[in-house]
């Protein structure tokens, strides 16, 4: 009986390399995007980057899952994870800014609006991901607000899928003043009024 061969492990570290083609399509949009730019970024060569994703639009379809998926987006991250509802807000809003005007990666905004947008209506699939990245993130940040009315911490009629489609709306604005180079001191100014937007339940009739 003969023994059935292994692959060859890989020489370089697979999330690594596709965080860093994530960023190269980030920086320079699908279209822009070379395989030269890509296997650079990644420090592989084509045919590693051809045996372990397939081809151009598979590694961009993957980078796109990636960041949908693994907690890529720091904003939802700080929201998740501040203990305080009124805090989380305030700090989902902050790291927008800071991510958006000030990232030390080169790359700013939310990979999602800033270059998988672009190329929705013309990579098969980008579509797709990004609708279910919208609605995902929608119900993510509900779901905390239904959490937070659960414990008391929040009034029961907030509507907490409007309020969360709302701090992505605004996240967006956000996106969109600091890629127009606007200073973000004065967003920051503007924090508190925006958490009370979010937070503040509806009046009665």
């Amino acid at each position: 009986m003969t023994k059935k061969k292994t692959g060859r492990p890989l020489s370089f570290d697979r999330e690594e390399a596709l965080l860093a083609s994530m960023h190269v399509f980030w920086a320079k949009g699908y279209e822009g995007a070379s395989i030269k730019d890509l296997t650079a970024a990644m420090g592989i060569n084509s045919p590693s980057l051809y045996a372990t994703f397939g081809d151009k639009h598979k590694l961009y379809l993957e980078a796109i899952d990636y960041y949908a998926s693994n907690d890529a987006c720091a904003p939802l991250v700080a929201f998740e994870t501040e203990p305080d509802i009124t805090q989380a807000v305030r700090s989902f809003m902050k790291a927008v800014i800071d991510y958006s005007c000030e990232n030390a990666s080169g790359v700013r905004g939310c990979f999602l609006s800033s270059c998988v947008s672009t190329s929705a209506g013309e990579v098969e699939g980008a579509q797709e991901r990004l609708q279910r990245a919208v609605l995902d993130t929608d119900a993510r940040i509900a779901r905390r607000f239904e959490l937070e009315k659960a414990r008391g911490a929040l009034p029961e009629n907030l509507p907490s899928l409007e309020r969360a489609k709302l701090m992505l709306d605004l996240r967006q604005g956000y996106v969109f003043r600091c890629r127009a180079g606007l200073d973000p001191e004065s967003m920051l100014a503007d924090i508190e009024f925006r958490v009370q937007m979010v937070l503040t339940p509806p009046c009665e009739a």
